[in-house]
């Protein structure tokens, strides 16, 4: 297939006569696959792709991240299938706003992409329940993910409610629509064993029965290595050069990890665009014609969607494309170049005989050949030592950790760690609407737990402690109420009671007879704590109330429906006498029930709400835990993206004209220990702990407000604070860049573009030996001749963007000998 090309603003010496891609208007009929590539009305494609997931962006962005995308050079945008967002009650479904899956599907077929949908419906995704919905938890005789009938009838019964959606929309390729790939099931290999004869008997019905539904293009099966015919297996990983799939079908790559989530008490995560260019290109190196990356832009986890339990509200993975849908630079134009270096190899990687030669350290040369044309990969896995290799005449310097990519084998024109593209640093500019925080006034008005606290009032009882799924996730909170008669004779009572509470990992507060007496919670990856505060107790009857407040449910691992959450027991009074500790249970006791929060349940954050007015201006509190704060402020002037600031505030829950921004919990800090100082070393195997920031400071403190929530004008915000905190300091503000660094090695361009705002200063300007990073570079041991400021200035200075060509020519000569040289600019938007 040819393809319509824009011309590249690159050295053409260096990519030859190849032109930056852009795919064509879709129109697939007959999507298959041999044991090459996937096929595409009858050609062996390089697919390249990308996750966007719906639900964690707004339908106003949907158009811009998906474009984005495609001038990324993506082939196609990959997303899961949310059930628990789309059938949150049993048989109450929801396909509106943000939900609208037909509506995204055909968004991206506008743009001229093709679609992967990965229906699951178990998607994990750092999804709340990993996107199970709660109610099918709690249906009798059902066990999740195995060969069970109750389970098996639901989950067939809402994958063939989408599939049918899709047919009924023509979205699958064979009806002429976006859709080339199909998902049953999710990473099922990983835990398959834990479930033993059933599991294996539940994976072979997923693919049967997926295959039964007859859409007319491949199903595939990630992370399963005995997925049955038809059904196609995929990897998912950070890299997937060394996989290879068991049967004659394409090596496809569904999930490489861009970065990583973040949980609260996480640190930033960081994986540089030069591994992941790498693992890319090992995987074409290595025979892959499939890949996707996960994500590609990650988004934010609004209202209670995070999962874990401990997820973060920001699901930004460090992706091509941040939070915001800003493209996150270098990543997002060093992938760019690759994407494009890739789709003009298209015919030689899928056509094209294999041979690999070993070299010493870590140097491999692959060379994919064809009748008419030969492409060549240079890789050099080693971790510390550049190489240079000498191959048909010519010597190339391959750096430790990257691959060479020489399409026509004689000219490299792409190097994995040789970023040719510019680095971008987002700022926040105050709000201009408006002098904020200072003209922000707020209005307060508390929670009333004393029906709960103090009398114990709730909708139904039982003589056992319930887990927490059991009110299908309706609220992140649930109150525990019961009551302890105590005499002058029970041997319990002493001067020395505490309270015992074994908890499952969420948030705890506690109260005994009306007062508060503490409050604890865990972290990410701790399933069970021992809450004990001394209490006082009187003698006859005392009540205590137990509000439990959950953080997302568990989305990953086997049987990680039946992990606990709430308050599991037991729940204990403690007494001591000198040596002597007597302990009564009161797990058995009778236990009184009340669901959600009373502000909640009435939507006090709507702006229909029957307590609108219900507010008090006077003698606002601070640091007072249960309660709600409103604000109105102004809309941010321009277009870029908004964030609001909620250092000040404790833990709570925030909504914008009535939509909810998500969990907010800015005192919960990041470890302190696990970040250094030192530049980020890209070589070497990457995991979620390294290349980590943001050690000690607020794991999450600004947070996503997106355009379309906001009026023109003026808005409202709305707070809940469970914990305790102090709104003076919350404030709107826009994200932007703030600075552009160009790096160009000799003979390419430094290309600069301030989005749409002009060069205001050249900061620093040197072709030559160059240290430093982004901020703080600083001339090496040679320099070009000329001033390389002025040159800059002169080509930049007011202008959106520009581009400057790393050559003696431009420069000067230098009296570097040995030394790689490259232009480095900073320049300020």
């Amino acid at each position: 297939m040819e393809y319509p090309s824009v011309c590249l603003k690159r050295n053409p010496k260096r990519f030859g006569p190849s032109c930056s891609y852009s795919s064509p208007l879709i129109s697939a009929v007959d999507v298959s696959h041999d044991d090459r590539a996937i096929t595409i009305d009858g050609q062996r494609r390089v697919l390249l792709s990308g996750s966007i997931h719906y639900p964690r962006s707004t339908v106003e962005m949907w158009p811009d991240l998906i474009k984005k995308a495609k001038e990324g050079g993506l082939d196609a945008i990959e997303t899961y299938v949310f059930w628990n967002a789309h059938e949150p009650l049993y048989r109450q479904y929801d396909f509106s706003g943000n939900l609208d899956l037909v509506r995204f599907i055909k968004t991206i077929q506008s743009e001229g992409l093709y679609s992967v949908l990965r229906i699951g419906p178990y998607v994990c995704a750092e999804w709340n329940f990993g996107g199970f919905p709660l109610w099918l938890h709690n249906m009798e005789g059902v066990e999740l993910r195995t060969a069970n009938t109750v389970f098996m009838n639901e989950m067939q019964n809402f994958t063939t409610k989408i599939v049918e959606m899709m047919k009924n929309e023509k979205l699958f390729a064979s009806q002429g629509g976006p859709i080339i790939l199909a998902q049953i099931e999710n990473e099922y290999g990983n835990v398959i064993s834990s479930y033993g004869a059933a599991g294996k008997a539940y994976m072979n019905w997923c693919a049967s029965m997926a295959d039964s539904l007859d859409i007319g293009v491949p199903w595939i099966m990630c992370q399963e290595d005995d997925a049955p015919d038809p059904v196609l297996n995929t990897c998912n990983g950070w890299y997937c050069d060394q996989w290879y799939p068991k049967r004659n079908i394409p090596k496809m790559w569904t999930e490489n990890w861009t970065g990583w989530f973040k949980n609260w008490g996480g640190k930033d995560p960081h994986r540089t665009a030069e591994d992941l260019a790498f693992s890319v290109a090992r995987f074409f190196q290595l025979g892959g014609t499939f890949t996707n990356y996960y994500m590609y832009h990650g988004g934010t986890n609004f209202g209670r969607t995070a999962g874990g339990p401990y997820i973060s509200t920001t699901y930004d993975y460090d992706a091509p494309l941040d939070e915001y849908g800003n493209l996150n630079q270098p990543k997002w134009g060093h992938l760019k170049q690759l994407h494009d270096v890739l789709h003009s190899m298209e015919k030689t990687l899928t056509h094209g005989n294999i041979t690999s030669t070993d070299l010493d350290n870590g140097v491999t040369v692959t060379i994919y050949a064809t009748p008419e044309q030969s492409s060549c990969f240079v890789g050099n896995v080693n971790t510390t030592t550049d190489a240079t290799v000498t191959f048909q005449g010519s010597e190339f310097s391959v750096p430790a950790w990257s691959v060479s990519i020489l399409p026509d084998c004689k000219n490299e024109v792409y190097n994995t760690a040789k970023v040719n593209t510019q680095t971008s640093v987002m700022v926040k500019k105050p709000n201009e609407a408006e002098r904020e925080p200072a003209e922000l006034k707020w209005v307060w008005r508390p929670e009333n737990v004393d029906d709960m606290a103090v009398l114990g009032k709730g909708h139904g009882s039982k003589s056992k402690l319930l887990d927490q799924k059991i009110i299908d996730d309706v609220s992140d909170y649930l109150w525990y109420m019961t009551s302890v008669n105590i005499n002058d004779d029970d041997p319990i009572w002493s001067d020395n009671m505490s309270l015992r509470v074994n908890g499952t990992g969420h948030i705890l507060h506690a109260f005994v007879n009306g007062e508060h007496i503490g409050t604890q919670w865990a972290s990410y990856g701790v399933f069970n704590y021992v809450f004990e505060k001394n209490v006082t107790l009187k003698k006859g009857q005392n009540l205590i109330s137990l509000l439990s407040a959950t953080i997302g449910y568990q989305n990953y691992g086997a049987y990680f429906d039946n992990i606990g959450s709430g308050l599991v027991g037991p729940v204990e009074l403690v007494g001591r006498k000198g040596d002597e500790t007597i302990i009564k249970d009161l797990s058995n006791h009778k236990w009184t029930y009340k669901v959600g929060l009373n502000g909640i349940d009435g939507k006090v954050y709507s702006m229909d709400s029957q307590f609108a007015t219900k507010w008090e201006s006077q003698n606002l509190p601070t640091n007072r835990m249960m309660t709600w704060y409103k604000t109105t402020f102004k809309t941010p002037l321009g277009t870029d993206p908004v964030a609001v600031d909620f250092q000040g505030l404790g833990k709570g829950m925030a909504w914008v004209n009535g939509n909810s921004l998500g969990r907010y919990w800015p005192t919960f800090l990041a470890e302190e220990d696990g970040c250094s100082a030192e530049e980020c070393d890209y070589r070497g195997s990457y995991n979620n702990d390294k290349c980590v920031t943001n050690c000690g400071q607020p794991t999450q403190r600004w947070y996503h407000v997106p355009r379309s929530f906001m009026n023109e004008d003026e808005n409202t915000l709305v707070l809940f604070e469970e914990f305790g905190g102090n709104p003076s300091l919350v404030n709107f503000q826009t994200v932007r860049v703030g600075s552009v660094c160009g790096n160009a090695y000799e003979n390419n361009t430094v290309e600069l573009s301030c989005n749409g705002r002009p060069i205001s200063a050249i900061r620093f300007a040197s072709f030559g030996h160059v240290h430093g990073t982004c901020g703080s570079f600083h001339q090496g041991e040679c320099n070009a001749e000329k001033d390389a400021v002025s040159i800059v200035q002169q080509a930049c200075l007011g202008k959106e963007s520009c581009s400057i060509q790393a050559s003696d020519d431009v420069f000067g000569s230098s009296n570097c000998s040995g030394v790689a040289k490259r232009l480095v600019v900073e320049a300020v938007c």
